[in-house]
């Protein structure tokens, strides 16, 4: 593959960069193809320079996405700028504690009227780090392809991958709450509803009429694919940070190296949050950890997707299915339990349980071992 060479004219060596290869087994910056970046073969005869040109222009997708693969290539680097992880990782967790410091110091917590807001603002300081590193820290070549936002050709596979995370973890959510109940961690209720009774009513809707609660219950079950689109949005602020920049940088190491470290920095991202009792009811560095053993479980299914692809936006619509899913799924849970069955559901034990079988299948099915190049499918490759 053909590399960047050196700026002679500022003095300075760019980040040499390769891009991701067919098999995670490969050697960084290996050839794509048959023959890429070796010399043509000599010809008996030259040919006219009219026939000349014509050859050397690709004439398939595949051939002009092989020629912008070798030409920009800032897919995965050849090594871990390791001063540009150290400036992402402080921005992006500095950034978290500064945006939720209101809920600190207003001593409410999570009680705090703004905490939605500030949530959703804090969902955005990994994108804001991301972009510090690529514009001013470690440029490179083409930002999009490095964080996965283009190409999405083949756009089968973007999308395909896109819908297995959209249906996927919603309904890896709902056999989590169903293992959770066989295991005794969380009390469900679908046929009297009676959690959706509890929200209903101290929303103070039943006061205007009669309210049927299977109505409602199915409307919210299908309105989910709306609150996944609308979940994937602030989620894009998280991936295009976590799985965008951060996975691929990391990948120098090797594929689980990348995917753990990735997942235990995600789970550090949230202390601000978890510290105050998010999520696990703890504010101790207990719960932090329960937080860092999720993420790295989670992260490495979500990872998986943007390897698999190539592409970030499987990833974003995976986290946005997560995040809206067991939201919309406590409404079968009792009142009682939507208050302390958190370990019966996706995040708690079942959760782990049910996460950690789907990354053992994809162990075992060897999907780790796959990684995709960008723009191109298997069979291109």
């Amino acid at each position: 593959m053909e590399r960047p060479q050196d700026d002679v004219a500022s003095g300075t060596t760019p980040t040499v960069w390769a891009p991701l290869e067919a098999s995670a087994g490969s050697t960084p910056g290996a050839s794509i193809g048959s023959g890429m970046g070796a010399p043509a073969p000599a010809e008996p005869f030259p040919a006219p320079a009219g026939q000349a040109v014509l050859a050397r222009q690709p004439q398939t997708p595949a051939e002009r996405q092989r020629r912008r693969n070798r030409d920009v290539a800032p897919i995965v680097p050849t090594r871990v700028p390791w001063f540009a992880v150290a400036v992402f990782s402080v921005l992006a967790v500095g950034l978290a504690w500064l945006v939720a410091l209101p809920l600190w110091l207003s001593g409410e917590g999570l009680a705090n009227p703004s905490f939605q807001l500030i949530a959703l603002g804090m969902m955005y300081t990994p994108t804001v780090a991301t972009l510090v590193v690529v514009l001013f820290v470690a440029r490179p070549k083409s930002i999009p392809r490095l964080l996965g936002l283009a190409p999405l050709r083949p756009l089968g596979r973007t999308l395909g991958l896109c819908a297995a995370a959209f249906v996927g973890f919603p309904v890896l959510a709902f056999l989590s709450m169903l293992l959770g109940q066989a295991m005794g961690l969380i009390d469900l209720d679908l046929v009297g509803l009676s959690g959706l009774e509890a929200v209903v009513a101290a929303s103070g809707v039943e006061a205007v009429g009669p309210v049927d609660l299977t109505t409602i219950a199915l409307v919210q079950i299908l309105v989910l694919p709306v609150s996944i689109i609308a979940s994937s949005f602030a989620a894009f602020g998280e991936e295009l940070g976590w799985r965008g920049w951060l996975l691929p940088n990391l990948l120098p190491l090797g594929t689980w190296p990348a995917l753990i470290g990735s997942g235990v920095l995600w789970g550090v991202w949230h202390a601000p949050l978890i510290l105050l009792g998010y999520n696990y009811q703890r504010t101790d560095a207990l719960g932090l950890l329960l937080m860092v053993g999720w993420c790295v479980l989670l992260g490495t299914v979500i990872g998986w997707l943007r390897l698999r692809s190539a592409s970030v936006w499987p990833a974003v619509i995976g986290h946005g299915a997560v995040n809206a899913s067991v939201t919309a799924f406590l409404m079968f849970a009792t009142p009682e339990s939507m208050q302390s069955g958190v370990f019966g559901s996706l995040l708690g034990w079942s959760g782990w349980i049910v996460l950690g079988a789907s990354v053992l299948v994809l162990i075992v099915t060897g999907q780790f071992a796959k990684r995709a190049v960008p723009g191109l499918r298997g069979s291109e490759v």
